[in-house]
């Protein structure tokens, strides 16, 4: 183990949440060993604004509810505690037992459970903090702040990686990927968002076992593209996951067979999309997730309009509903979008017709509604998608009488 001791690293307690700070004073107090662990300790290295503060710690999640009231026990593979405060959630785990399973081995423990291709399914074995460091995804990961001598305990070489610029995962990196898939993008968007590379052992397998992530639940793919898509390096991240074939188990309406003509449109709104969400060109936000989708599902739903008007002989505003209804229905079972987002990308669609026929043009509250901004920006990648002339005019009217509006 290496211990960095206070001078010698640049993390400040000022920096970490006061809730973390308490947790940790309170376990520290109650007799238990805690430590601020993961992400939060890497971020503060980095000299970033960590996301949240995880904590580790040898006290069992009993024990951890019993000492606050506002604990919620969590999770089936492992049962982690969540601390809810006011404008936060501290998510705070039992130090983990090493990982091996062969029976023979004075380290078996009938709590791990894995299924026939390797994927954990129960992972409720207690241990120390030394081998708790073995079970993290990451060496960079893996790093432990003591508030007791605002000491680093580095047990795997993370601290080295993190200079080096290095994603590293700790241990088999085939046995890891199937223990948990999600690992696979975790490695991708670690090494875009904080601009490292990728460890050749680390990289290896992951686009041969990239079809493991269909054994992954939607509604947690969806959790983990909104992480990689939706912060400022959608683009980026879009383009690796690619290189590794991982996007489809993310995306896989992108596997779809389309027109020639909206095959190259598909494509480029595609590009101009994750660029868009990635440097919004206003200072209104737009909303990731329900824009990206409206976005990306766009050329999806004309092709299925497309496909009824032709066999069904459909009229147009029959055949649309039919798609729209189709469209969510498919992509919320596949992709585990919610209900309300779904909600938000049907009314985006919608407006779609009415800018393109000027609709309630002259109505002030139209500009201050989001969902109207957000589908004037589909209607901006459509026109750069398809290169349409008609298009740009329409974008053009739209903004020329916006910027009256806001005057009168």
């Amino acid at each position: 183990m290496n211990l960095i001791i206070k001078k010698n690293h640049n993390i400040s307690q000022r920096k970490i949440s006061k809730n973390s700070m308490k947790v940790l004073y309170r376990l520290n107090k109650s007799g238990y060993e805690a430590y601020l662990v993961g992400g939060g300790v890497r971020d503060l290295l980095l000299s970033k604004k960590p996301k949240d503060f995880d904590i580790a710690t040898n006290a069992k999640p009993n024990e951890i509810r019993k000492l606050f009231k506002n604990c919620r026990l969590i999770g089936r593979r492992f049962i982690i505690a969540h601390l809810i405060f006011k404008n936060e959630i501290i998510e705070v785990s039992t130090f983990r037992a090493k990982n091996n399973t062969a029976k023979n081995h004075k380290l078996y423990s009938p709590n791990i459970k894995k299924s026939n291709n390797g994927m954990l399914l129960c992972d409720n074995n207690f241990g120390k903090v030394e081998e708790d460091a073995y079970r993290r995804d990451l060496t960079i990961n893996a790093l432990y702040y003591s508030i007791k001598d605002s000491g680093i305990r580095d047990y795997i070489g993370g601290i080295k990686d993190i200079k080096q610029k290095i994603i590293r995962l700790i241990g088999d990196a085939e046995t890891r990927y199937r223990e948990d898939p999600v690992r696979m993008l975790r490695v991708v968007r670690f090494s875009v968002r904080l601009n490292m590379y990728i460890d050749k052992k680390t990289e290896a397998p992951i686009n041969k076992l990239s079809k493991l992530l269909t054994n992954i639940p939607p509604a947690r793919l969806f959790t983990e593209s909104i992480k990689l898509f939706c912060f400022g390096y959608g683009y980026l991240t879009y383009i690796r996951l690619r290189k590794y074939s991982l996007v489809y188990s993310l995306l896989p309406f992108l596997l779809n067979k389309f027109s020639k003509k909206n095959t190259i449109f598909f494509k480029n709104i595609i590009i101009y999309c994750f660029k868009k969400v990635d440097f919004p060109t206003t200072k209104k936000k737009l909303r990731c997730p329900e824009f990206l989708f409206a976005s990306l599902l766009w050329y999806p739903l004309i092709e299925k309009i497309k496909k009824l008007l032709t066999r069904n002989k459909l009229k147009y505003l029959k055949a649309y509903s039919m798609s729209v209804h189709y469209i969510l229905k498919k992509y919320s079972i596949l992709l585990g979008i919610p209900k309300n987002i779904l909600l938000n990308i049907e009314k985006i669609w919608n407006l779609q017709k009415d800018i393109e026929t000027k609709k309630n043009c002259e109505n002030k509250k139209i500009i201050q509604n989001n969902i109207f901004f957000q589908a004037l920006e589909l209607i901006s990648l459509r026109s750069r998608a398809e290169n349409q002339n008609e298009l740009k005019k329409i974008l053009f009217f739209w903004n020329k009488k916006i910027f009256f509006l806001k005057k009168i």
